[in-house]
């Protein structure tokens, strides 16, 4: 090893192992106390009242080759338990039943305190998509709903 960096290390050993200390609480603080973006508005669908909230502002992602955006899904009326399946899809129109149920990605899953959902999102975000919501109960109705998408998380 160079000389210049072993007296460097020498000299500043006990700094660098508190540092590297002092880094997992720094982690762990955060972790602890996340910051989300707002709860957008509620919508009442069927019997069911609900608002979506994404994780992040950050762009739709690569998961499994398909484009997904993480959603957290509050229900502030009606069970989830009334819920026979759901989705979320990104984009200018909500997909049918039909085509969600193909594939895995953009179903809602939980429990009664809010459902979380990896939304099928195109790869860019523009300010024709919105965010849909297709809800089908039990005996076999079924409900879409829709939000426009904030100009924060517009990529376009």
């Amino acid at each position: 090893m160079n000389s210049s960096i072993t007296r460097f290390l020498s000299r500043h050993k006990y700094k660098l192992n508190g540092l590297v200390l002092i880094l997992p609480f720094y982690f762990l603080y955060q972790s602890l106390y996340p910051v989300f973006p707002p709860v957008w508005e509620k919508h009442k669908v069927g019997s069911f009242e609900i608002a979506p909230m994404p994780y992040n502002l950050d762009p739709p992602y690569l998961h499994d080759g398909h484009y997904t955006k993480d959603f957290f899904i509050i229900f502030s009326q009606g069970s989830v338990e009334d819920i026979r399946q759901a989705y979320l899809n990104i984009g200018t129109h909500a997909l049918s039943l039909a085509e969600l149920q193909q594939h895995d990605e953009g179903i809602l899953h939980g429990s009664q305190h809010g459902q979380e959902v990896h939304g099928i999102a195109p790869k860019t975000l523009t300010t024709e998509h919105k965010v849909w919501v297709t809800i089908e109960d039990w005996q076999g109705g079924v409900w879409v709903t829709n939000w426009e998408l904030p100009k924060a998380l517009i990529t376009d």
